[in-house]
């Protein structure tokens, strides 16, 4: 792996799939799937994946976009207009409305739940309280 400077990434950087296993804490295997999905588009040398900068910041973008509950869908949406380049402006406010769709349906996922202990609780307490009368 070439290094990169303090003041940021060398855009000369080359990565092997297993620098970016390891970087990323993922399988070789979720890597090469990210490929087979055209997510990313590492060159070869002879049968050796050789991983860019710009391959390197579109796993980072895919990781972050799931573990914030994106589908690869999505994840594909924000990648495509990060390499269309539509501006930053336009990319943050597609985010942003990405981010509000999934924070509503987080905040009434939670709704359920909390109905649904509420209702477990009065259950338990029932069965506890015939429980104590069989007793």
């Amino acid at each position: 792996m070439t290094q990169s400077s303090p003041a940021g990434e060398n855009k000369n950087a080359s990565y092997s799939i297993s620098d970016l296993a390891r970087e990323f804490e993922v399988t070789t295997r979720t890597i090469r799937f990210y490929e087979d999905e055209n997510l990313l588009q590492p060159d070869r040398q002879g049968r050796q994946r050789v991983y860019s900068v710009r391959d390197r910041v579109r796993l980072k973008l895919i990781l972050r976009g799931k573990r914030l509950g994106f589908s690869l869908s999505e994840v594909r949406d924000i990648i495509n207009m990060y390499d269309s380049n539509p501006g930053e402006t336009g990319q943050l406010q597609y985010f942003l409305e990405q981010i509000q769709a999934r924070r509503a349906a987080l905040e009434q996922r939670r709704h359920d739940i909390d109905e649904t202990l509420g209702e477990l609780d009065s259950i338990e307490s029932q069965c506890r309280q015939r429980l104590a009368a069989l007793g």
